[in-house]
């Protein structure tokens, strides 16, 4: 899919916008959303550039690294964090209705990165494991200790964090990205591919584990896709519960005599569907947004043009611009958004830090209609920074009860609400 024109940054302003997310102190039930007051947008948009008719307030600041986060059917709104915080969750909770947290908790303590409500139970996925706190309707705090769902996962080297979603057959499917770039060998500058690929027997992957088992280790799981090199952003379809990711590429073509523009806008950053025995390629294989295909890599004795041993691969949906990480993936489920947003997809992309002497690209949100469980219409900008292209480094995504939408950014430690006017 070709890239459409950039949105043009409009928002200026003050504007109030009618969204919900008031509830009370402690752990009692929250109002229903539409019984709950109007929110003063903030005057900036919180630092955000916007489509004409939205509008954002900033729910939390000084998070730490704010990561995934999930919103309860209350607007209570759990985020995992990292970095200096030390980690863990932290709960937010706005009893005021002006849409702004007056009430925060923390517990979890361990650096992480993926989190959902289901099922009853809320769920927490620190570097190398999965816990998750029985939770009732209305709940801040944890009333004791976790129970270990997933454990001693491995977490050495780059790409440690764990992605969660909960998809076909309401299993447990966990994200287990690769440290290297083409699983390269020790010998030679650059070094040739391992052939096969060591990694891909405990890395490289989505993970399936039973939602109900205790104490479970990776070789208890069930390897259900390949070939995925870190698929940060895993989500699954609302209707179907099909699973969809998408998927940090490779990089450094430039190693194997790539010019500097194909370095930076090769491979692409693949969106698709994760059936089960899927194999995306990785580290064989990447695809190529000018031939729209996908190529075997150099390290495994590819010209960056020939198919070869990659005819045979899951080919992506979308294919995003090349480097800029996408990290969250949300299927809208409608409500306030309206019709045209309706089942569509929001991304979250990181940004780049390795097209230079390009200059670096991603540090937004997109939006990509949907219709008929496939992409139905380019794909365009819906929230960047005001202070300049890389000037927020969005993670994070998550609807609430009233169809508003919530945003995190772990270098700014920030989570945002997004509500229409």
């Amino acid at each position: 899919m070709r890239r459409s024109p950039l949105l043009a940054l409009l928002i200026a302003g003050s504007a109030s916008c009618t969204a919900t997310n008031a509830a009370p102190q402690g752990n009692q039930a929250a109002e229903p959303p539409s019984r709950r007051a109007a929110v003063e947008c903030d005057p900036d948009d919180g630092g955000l550039a916007l489509p004409e008719g939205f509008c954002a307030v900033v729910v939390a600041r000084n998070l730490g690294a704010a990561r995934h986060l999930a919103v309860a059917a209350n607007g209570d709104v759990f985020v995992a964090t990292g970095g200096r915080s030390g980690g863990g969750v932290v709960a937010l909770r706005d009893t005021t209705g002006d849409g702004r947290a007056d009430v925060m908790r923390r517990f979890g303590g361990a650096s992480g990165n993926g989190i959902a409500l289901h099922d009853g139970y809320l769920w927490f996925a620190p570097n190398d494991r999965v816990l998750r706190w029985r939770w009732a309707s209305g709940q801040l705090e944890p009333a004791g200790e976790p129970d270990v769902v997933v454990r001693d996962l491995p977490d050495a080297s780059s790409h440690r964090a764990k992605s969660i979603a909960f998809g076909p057959g309401g299993a447990l499917f966990v994200n287990v990205g690769s440290p290297s770039n083409a699983c390269q060998g020790s010998g030679g500058d650059p070094a040739r591919g391992k052939d096969p690929c060591d990694e891909l027997a405990t890395r490289a992957g989505i993970w399936r584990f039973a939602p109900d088992r205790l104490g479970q280790t990776q070789a208890q799981g069930r390897r259900w896709a390949t070939g995925i090199r870190n698929a940060v952003a895993i989500t699954a379809h609302p209707v179907t519960r099909e699973l969809w990711a998408a998927i940090h590429g490779r990089d450094r073509l430039s190693e194997w005599g790539a010019s500097d523009r194909d370095n930076a806008e090769k491979p692409a950053e693949e969106f698709g569907p994760v059936p089960e025995g899927a194999d995306y390629g990785w580290p064989y294989c990447y695809y190529d947004p000018d031939l729209q295909r996908k190529v075997q890599a150099p390290e495994y004795g590819g010209d960056r043009s020939q198919v070869g041993r990659c005819a045979d691969k899951t080919a992506p949906a979308i294919a995003f611009p090349a480097h800029w990480a996408p990290n969250g993936a949300l299927f809208y489920p409608g409500g306030m958004f309206g019709e045209e947003y309706r089942g569509g997809l929001f991304v979250a992309f990181h940004g780049s830090w390795n097209r230079a002497p390009l200059p670096q690209a991603g540090y937004r949100v997109v939006f990509v209609p949907f219709r008929d469980g496939k992409p139905a219409g380019p794909w365009r900008d819906f929230a960047t920074g005001r202070g300049g292209p890389t000037s927020i480094r969005p993670v994070g995504l998550a609807a609430g009860p009233d169809g508003s939408l919530y945003l995190t950014a772990d270098r700014e430690e920030t989570v945002w609400r997004i509500v229409r006017r």
